[in-house]
């Protein structure tokens, strides 16, 4: 797999598990599956995913996005189980380590999803505690920015992809 075949790879499967979690939409994840088809990733359920439309997105995504996922050898974990929250939570990281989310917004966003209850996230829900006691202005701010980045990229370097897309069972 090629670095940008990767990359769209990792993109896809972050949409998947977001959108698993109610963090991203079905037409998200659509065009997910569109940018993976430009980056050279090409499978049969791939392109009838790429293919929704905005207004079938709702409905067929969940039928279709598991097959896509699994012939490029992704997972799609289950609706609410640790595993699927794990990989959201990672997907969130890897955004705010891109520029696509503030420190405090990955902290806000885990803390309110997740609380203090899933031990992945305990030091991000830490981390959110401590933004609600600065005040504006406060420099503190700037060293709990650098632990939640510091976080987030110990959680974004978890591996996601297999080196190799895997043939689905017949």
């Amino acid at each position: 797999m090629t670095s940008t075949e990767e990359a769209a790879a990792i993109a896809l499967q972050d949409h998947a598990a977001l959108w698993s979690v109610g963090e991203v939409s079905a037409s998200e994840v659509v065009d997910s599956a569109c940018d993976a088809l430009v980056a050279g990733l090409d499978t049969p359920n791939l392109r009838i995913l790429a293919a929704c439309t905005r207004a079938e997105a709702d409905c067929d995504v969940h039928d279709l996005l598991p097959p896509a996922l699994a012939e490029l050898g992704l997972t799609l974990h289950p609706v609410g189980g640790e595993a699927g929250q794990e990989a959201a939570v990672r997907a969130l990281a890897r955004r705010m380590i891109a520029g696509e989310l503030k420190p405090w917004e990955l902290t806000f966003r885990i803390h309110r999803r997740y609380g203090h209850e899933l031990p992945l996230t305990e030091r991000l829900a830490e981390l959110d505690d401590e933004y609600g006691m600065l005040e504006d202005g406060d420099e503190a701010i700037a060293q709990v920015d650098a632990e939640v980045t510091a976080e987030a990229r110990r959680l974004a370097n978890h591996p996601t992809v297999p080196a190799e897309p895997t043939d689905t069972p017949s």
